[in-house]
């Protein structure tokens, strides 16, 4: 095999610059199918990057069919003949990235939470007592429904009474729903039976705050929460 000798890549969209250096070197031959690909530790070396858009490189070969994993033996080359112009590859471009989709959250959130706090209403709190009961019995079912996650954040939203919170809410939702990569990598940690207690927990701790107008508690159980979401999908 010869030497690899990826170059730097720029902070815009890390993980399309990454995917593409990793799929060119598989077209010219360097990986053939059945090889391994660098460890997810010596490609973050060889990119000078965080695992984050490697991660998320790594996913996003895996989604196309170029790798597939092995659990605890590494990840392997499965077809060489997609290509850096493929259809796929352009979708991906065209989306908004996961990155950006955690960086909006990370920001926004905890300041829709403090105005929810602030403002709740006994309808926003019967609402939202009703879908965090709803999350308890998933929880104790051992299941995760992304559905009643992405109801209660956007009932937070709501209980800001604030149109543009609520708009930006829903486009992030609508983001994260046409993001096959965002599903693909949340799958895969999110819905581990060890983090299925600790995310209920986390909106039950949210919810609380909001019934006692706590807003500062609010605010940075909110930002625990995002910082906890960044740990499980890019770094577990």
């Amino acid at each position: 095999m010869r030497t690899i000798i990826f170059n730097p890549v720029s902070s815009k969209k890390l993980y399309i610059q990454i995917y593409n250096q990793i799929l060119s070197e598989i077209e010219v031959g360097t990986f053939k199918e059945g090889d391994r690909l660098p460890t997810e530790r010596e490609l973050c070396v060889l990119f000078n990057v965080s695992r984050a858009p490697v991660r998320q490189a790594l996913s996003a070969l895996e989604l196309n069919g170029v790798i597939y994993s092995r659990q605890g033996e590494g990840v392997y080359v499965n077809n060489s003949k997609i290509t850096t112009g493929s259809f796929q590859t352009a979708f991906f471009l065209k989306t908004i990235s996961p990155e950006d989709i955690v960086e909006a959250r990370m920001n926004i959130e905890p300041l829709i939470i403090e105005f929810a706090a602030l403002r709740a209403n006994d309808n926003d709190i019967k609402a939202l007592q009703k879908t965090i009961n709803q999350m308890e019995e998933e929880t104790k079912a051992g299941v995760y429904v992304p559905e009643t996650d992405e109801a209660l954040h956007k009932q937070i939203a709501e209980a800001s009474h604030n149109d543009l919170f609520i708009k930006f809410m829903s486009a992030i939702s609508n983001a994260m729903k046409q993001q096959e990569m965002w599903h693909f990598i949340r799958d895969r940690t999110v819905t581990r039976p060890e983090y299925r207690d600790i995310n209920f927990q986390e909106h039950q701790s949210l919810i609380n705050a909001i019934k006692e107008h706590n807003a500062r508690e609010a605010v940075q159980l909110m930002i625990s929460h995002m910082e906890n979401l960044y740990e499980r999908y890019w770094k577990a």
